[in-house]
């Protein structure tokens, strides 16, 4: 008899981290859109707030199903740690096939179009701060399809670190 309740912490954090990375490939689709249709600029940012409590409600569910209540830091820390690890594994084969097929320099060009309208507004040191983030602009629209997305995936595991330790610590729970 088989049974589809996962066994171990990988198993969970693997079924967790694809659940949290579709939920980013879904979020993502929202950001060259946001462009055009401004509510979903702001619903990407509402999302991205959402990322934390979707991951503690995963944690959460770990403890309560795959741990039977109760959890140590380091096991929470290290399930919520694989899970996000996983969800940026999964979220970076989206952001490949989007950059590599889609975007054809969309993303780089519409946020330098709008830097370059605030900077032609403002005058003195925030110009000057203007034109340091359009050579920054024009550094990352340079990349290549593969290496944005290595970037953008060791930010999601550093990010994902950041907010494991956290998770971790509200999810542990002694066993009565």
């Amino acid at each position: 008899m088989t049974t589809d309740k996962p066994v171990s912490l990988q198993q969970y954090a693997m079924r967790y981290g694809t659940f949290l990375g579709i939920f980013w490939i879904v979020k993502f689709t929202f950001l060259p859109l946001g462009f055009t249709i401004p509510l979903l600029q702001m619903l990407f940012v509402l999302l991205t707030c959402f990322v934390p409590i979707l991951g503690y409600i995963y944690a959460r569910k770990f403890r309560n199903i795959g741990c039977e209540g109760a959890v140590g830091f380091r096991k929470a820390f290290t399930f919520t740690f694989f899970m996000y690890m996983f969800a940026s594994i999964l979220t970076a084969a989206g952001h490949y096939i989007y950059f590599r097929f889609i975007d054809g320099g969309y993303l780089a060009n519409m946020y330098l179009e709008q830097l370059n309208a605030l900077k032609s507004s403002t005058t003195g040191e925030l110009a000057a701060s203007m034109d340091q983030l359009v050579t920054a602009f024009d550094t990352i629209s340079s990349l290549s399809p593969l290496e944005l997305t290595f970037q953008l995936m060791s930010q999601n595991i550093f990010y994902g670190i950041v907010l494991s330790l956290p998770t971790a610590l509200f999810v542990m729970r002694k066993k009565k």
